[in-house]
């Protein structure tokens, strides 16, 4: 008969192994997705052969309207529009998610997500007033809806300092205080549509929506590198996560974690990843919800390895969800917040009913 400690160590080389799995799928299908589109149909092999020529990657950057490296039309297609995009989606995926990992876990609640605490809402407020209002805090309107989505997700993050900064707070205070932010910034981004007009009702609507083809290469890339920088931090809370959803505040601050400054400091690290990516995607909602679901029902509450298979998790959302929208009315393109919210909400549904069954 096994020991409890060999069953330990069995189960935890099954959850590493599964999150293998799930990494190498994840880069597999985001090849399969550089290969697959309306214009150019390539194989995984095709795409990984344009992916890692040395030759075509030295020029990606010197890239213009006239092509002057010479590349072929099926390498233009895929550094141009695909491998930026599936890169973008990876990166959102895995920001998004991961947030929504330690969101819920030092709150305590499996409804949270990046979107709970205002984050979003302050990044489509600072959007409506750059596209309505024309107010913006860089006078370059390439990059005016971006900056100002940012540095109102900034403002939101002061918010949540504050609250951290206050000894009485609770974890249920901060959602409260997230659906009050939401509120108040919906109200204010509606008086705005009302008076807005149908150009830029539009403008607002499609930023709203989420894409994944707004950020360029040279953007992907920077964003990609802050939120691979911001990792290594987050695995630092994993015990400290762990410990706070073993036996709340009391048990934690019996172990020497202090909860309040634990609970301040990772929500202030979630809400910046997700308001990097969001100024530059768009509202992209339900990843941040769904894939620490998900990837519960896969490894269990283990925090160590929760927060990468939900990144990991997240990635392939995105990214699946992108595919499809792209290639089903192609060439007509849904935008990926709309294929997550289609695609995942029913398929979240069947598997919390799934778990539910099997409890009983």
């Amino acid at each position: 008969m096994e020991s409890i400690s060999e069953k330990h160590v069995l189960n935890g080389r099954k959850q590493i192994i599964l999150i293998v799995i799930l990494t190498i799928s994840t880069f597999a299908l985001a090849l399969f997705s550089m290969g697959l589109g309306s214009s150019s149909q390539l194989d995984m092999f095709s795409t990984m052969k344009i992916i890692f020529d040395t030759g075509q990657f030295s020029c990606i950057f010197e890239i213009s309207e006239v092509f002057p490296c010479n590349q072929d039309i099926q390498s233009q297609i895929v550094w141009n529009l695909r491998f930026p995009r599936i890169m973008m989606g990876m990166i959102t995926g895995v920001a998004l998610a991961t947030a929504g990992a330690l969101m819920q876990g030092c709150l305590g609640n499996p409804l949270v997500s990046p979107l709970t605490l205002g984050v979003a809402s302050g990044a489509a407020l600072g959007a409506a007033f750059a596209i309505v209002l024309n107010l913006s805090f860089i006078p370059i309107p390439e990059l005016a809806i971006v900056a100002n989505a940012f540095l109102f997700s900034l403002i939101v993050v002061a918010i949540i300092i504050q609250l951290g900064n206050m000894r009485s707070i609770s974890a249920e205070s901060y959602i409260l205080v997230g659906i009050a932010i939401t509120f108040i910034a919906g109200a204010i981004v509606s008086t705005m549509q009302y008076f807005a007009t149908d150009a830029q009702l539009s403008q607002l609507a499609h930023w709203s929506f989420g894409s994944l083809s707004r950020p360029d290469l040279v953007n992907t890339i920077w964003i990609g590198l802050v939120i691979i920088c911001l990792m290594p931090i987050v695995f630092i809370w994993a015990w400290d996560l762990n410990t706070l959803s073993l036996g709340g505040d009391e048990f934690a601050i019996s172990t020497g974690v202090e909860p309040v400054t634990t609970r301040r400091n990772i929500l202030i690290i979630s809400a910046l990843m997700t308001s990097i990516v969001i100024s530059f995607t768009g509202l992209i909602g339900f990843v941040g919800l769904a894939a620490p679901h998900m990837s519960r029902l896969l490894i269990g509450n283990d925090y160590r390895k929760l927060i990468p298979c939900s990144a990991v998790f997240g990635a392939f959302l995105v990214v699946f969800a992108d595919t499809v929208g792209r290639t089903l009315f192609a060439p007509i393109v849904i935008p990926v917040g709309i294929m997550l919210s289609i695609i995942g909400g029913p398929f979240f549904m069947y598997l919390l009913l799934q778990n539910r069954g099997h409890a009983h």
